[in-house]
């Protein structure tokens, strides 16, 4: 965040926002991970490679393991070419081409222990070589089982959130709106939503983050089956009281959301994070419904293509004679 507001705020400041007062930048990524950048360690206690598997997308997750399975039998099948292919039986040796092709696919047979046979190691250091391999194989398959259990074991919100935030006619004022919605069949219930907003304020002469924890008019729902638009009123306790469209715009700050649910069918709590800055907030505009009922009646069809759609709305005389 750069700029600053000199804008009077009458909401008190909150110190329980986890994030100091001269971070900067986005606080919180639209996947809903800190934005931070930490420094004095190596990259291998700086990572948690298991949450980073476990956080990937699945078809970057899969491209992964391919990937790394066709580096390490490409490396073995260097290795036994350098040992030469005199050293396994069975080798194609028609031309360099059709004897690296068959040391290759030796490797794939010995990294995943199938060994069908037709190829074998011969001498003391292509079958040591062998050897390593196979265990290798065997500690990597192992790993990458338990990656796949925990990706399909952990229990996850499925949350989708509206790439914009607005503010919309509400209650004869106005209001802060996002939505969400689960885009999964798993079932949630007890959903409860946070919502801060980080504004950056001038404190003589210095830009500092100021955080302010945002009342909702509905901080907790029974069950969370369709889209929860979550409602911040602008009122007298709001740190955007009497904010204009052009403070709205010129303001930099950032609504930083968290929903915490309960997962019936895994027993156990979900967290999901987002957050929205200055340029993701439309003035003016109210989201469009986005569920409705099926041709029968009979159940309710939740359109989540139309998370994000919205239409103009102005805002009520009263809010503007306020800016």
């Amino acid at each position: 965040m750069t700029g600053g507001f000199r804008k009077k705020i009458r909401q008190k400041n909150a110190e329980n926002s986890g994030f100091g007062t001269n971070a900067s930048g986005r606080f919180i990524n639209k996947d809903g991970l800190p934005n931070v950048q930490r420094r004095g360690v190596n990259v291998f206690n700086r990572l948690s490679w298991y949450h980073t598997m476990l956080n990937l997308s699945s078809f970057r997750f899969i491209s992964y393991l391919v990937i790394a399975y066709i580096i390490i039998n490409l490396v073995f099948a260097m290795i036994y070419y350098l040992i030469g292919v005199e050293h396994l039986t069975g080798i194609d040796k028609s031309d360099p081409l059709n004897e690296f092709i068959d040391v290759f696919f030796f490797s794939s047979q010995t990294f995943t222990t199938v060994g069908y046979g037709r190829i074998a190691p011969v001498g003391f250091l292509a079958s040591l070589v062998a050897t390593f391999e196979a265990f290798l194989g065997l500690l990597t398959f192992a790993i990458a089982t338990g990656l796949f259990y925990g990706r399909f074991s952990r229990p996850r919100a499925y949350l989708r959130f509206s790439d914009i935030a607005v503010i919309a006619p509400f209650q004869e004022s106005s209001a802060l709106m996002f939505r969400l919605a689960p885009y999964k069949n798993n079932a949630l219930t007890d959903a409860d939503v946070i919502v801060s907003a980080a504004i950056e304020v001038m404190e003589n002469g210095v830009a500092k983050s100021n955080f302010y924890r945002l009342t909702t008019q509905m901080s907790k729902i029974n069950t969370l089956a369709l889209n929860w638009t979550v409602v911040h009123k602008i009122d007298e306790n709001s740190p955007f009281y009497g904010f204009s469209e052009e403070d709205f715009k010129n303001t930099d700050m950032e609504l930083i959301v968290q929903v915490r649910a309960f997962d019936e069918v895994f027993s156990n709590t979900v967290v999901q994070r987002s957050s929205y800055t200055t340029r993701e907030i439309v003035y003016g505009a109210k989201f469009v419904p986005m569920y409705y009922p099926n041709k029968e009646n009979l159940s309710t069809v939740l359109d989540l293509d139309k998370i994000n759609e919205y239409k103009k709305e102005e805002l009520p005389e009263s809010v503007r004679n306020k800016e």
